[in-house]
C-alpha cells in the first residue's frame, strides 16, 4: 500500500524539473513532494537557528569551531523534522491546501497519496528526528520534545489568530536553544534572546511568503500578518528585522562575541534590509525570491560568528 502512489505532476509552486520529478521512482515522487524536498530552503530556515546556537556556544566555552558533530546531527535533523512538520501540516490543510491555487496540486489534495500513506511518510520521518535526537544529552532530550508543542498547534493557528507567523517562529526558531543546550547541558541567556530574535526574523520573512496566497486566503477564510499589515507590510518587516538584528546582537554580546560576529551582523542586516526595501507585497514573484534570499542571511550570521569564534580562541 505504501508504495501505490499515483504521480499527478509536480506541484504548482515548485521549481520546474527539479530531480524529485525527474529522477526519483515514480512511487517516491508524492512523498519527497509531501517533504519539500525540491525546496531546501525549508530546512535551511529550520537549521540556522541550531547551527548559530552552536556557533555561539563555541564562542563562550572558547572552542575554535562548534562541535562538527553536533552541526551533523542538526543538518540530518533539520531535514527529517521539516519534512514531517510538512506532512503534518499538509494532513491539517488539506481542506483548506484544496481550496488555494498555489496549493491543490499538493500531493494529499491532489489524490497522489491517500491520508493513511501520509501518516506512515510522518511516522518514518519522525523517527529519524527521534534517532537524531537520542544522541544529544538528556536536558537536550527534554527540550527537543518541548518543541513538539508549537509544531502541534501551529497548523491550526491560521484559523484562530492573525499571528499564526509567530507560532511557526515559536517552532522554527527552536533550535537556538538546542545547539547552546547541545554543548552545555542546560541553557542561559544567549541562546533564550538568540530564540527570541528568531521568532521576529521568522515572522518577518514568512509575512513576505504569505503575500503569494493573501487573495485565496482572504477567500478561504485563513489569517496571516500578511493580511494584517497589507499595505504597512514594508514597515512592519524594517521594524520586526530590525528587533531579530538588535536581539541577536544582544545575545552575541551575552555570549562574549567578539568584532567578527558583530560584522557577520551588520553584513546580515544590511542583507534584511535590502529584502525591505524590494519586497514588493503584489509581486508573488519577488516576494519567494526574497524568502529563499533568507539561506543566505543565515550563512552571513553563521559564518560571522564562527570566524570569531576560531580568532578568539588563537
Amino acid at each position: 500500500m505504501f508504495f501505490s502512489t499515483k504521480d499527478t505532476g509536480p506541484v504548482a509552486d515548485a521549481v520546474k524539473q527539479h530531480w524529485v520529478d525527474t529522477r526519483l521512482p515514480v512511487w517516491a515522487r508524492p512523498y519527497a513532494r509531501l517533504a519539500r524536498w525540491e525546496r531546501p530552503i525549508g530546512w535551511w530556515l529550520l537549521l540556522w537557528p541550531c547551527w548559530w546556537s552552536a556557533a555561539l556556544a563555541a564562542i563562550a566555552s572558547g572552542s575554535a569551531f562548534p562541535d562538527p558533530y553536533h552541526l551533523v546531527l542538526f543538518l540530518i535533523g533539520a531535514i527529517a523534522m521539516r519534512g514531517a512538520g510538512c506532512t503534518y501540516n499538509d494532513l491539517i490543510d488539506q481542506d483548506i491546501d484544496a481550496k488555494v491555487e498555489r496549493t491543490r496540486s499538493r500531493p494529499i489534495p491532489a489524490g497522489q497519496v491517500t491520508r493513511t500513506q501520509a501518516k506512515i511518510f510522518l511516522v518514518l520521518q519522525a523517527a529519524i528526528g527521534l534517532a537524531v535526537l537520542l544522541q544529544f544529552n538528556t536536558f537536550s532530550i527534554i527540550l527537543g520534545v518541548c518543541s513538539l508543542l508549537p509544531v502541534a498547534v501551529y497548523p491550526f493557528m491560521k484559523r484562530i489568530t492573525s499571528w499564526p507567523q509567530f507560532f511557526l517562529g515559536m517552532a522554527f526558531s527552536w533550535g537556538a536553544l538546542m545547539g547552546w543546550a547541545a554543548a552545555f547541558g542546560e541553557l542561559g541567556w544567549a541562546p533564550v534572546i538568540l530564540y527570541l530574535g528568531g521568532i521576529s526574523w521568522t515572522i518577518g520573512y514568512d509575512t513576505i511568503y504569505a503575500h503569494q496566497d493573501k487573495e485565496d486566503d482572504a477567500l478561504v477564510g485563513v489569517r496571516s500578518t500578511a493580511l494584517l499589515f497589507g499595505n504597512r507590510t514594508k514597515p512592519a518587516i524594517f521594524g520586526l528585522y530590525a528587533l531579530a538584528t538588535a536581539l541577536f546582537a544582544v545575545a552575541a554580546s551575552l555570549a562574549d562575541a567578539g568584532p567578527a560576529a558583530f560584522a557577520g551582523l551588520a553584513a546580515g542586516a544590511i542583507h534584511l534590509a535590502w529584502q525591505a526595501l524590494r519586497l514588493d507585497i503584489d509581486d508573488a514573484a519577488e516576494c519567494l525570491k526574497l524568502f529563499r534570499s533568507n539561506a543566505a542571511y543565515g550563512w552571513l550570521i553563521f559564518g560571522g560568528f564562527v570566524v570569531d569564534a576560531a580568532i578568539a580562541a588563537i
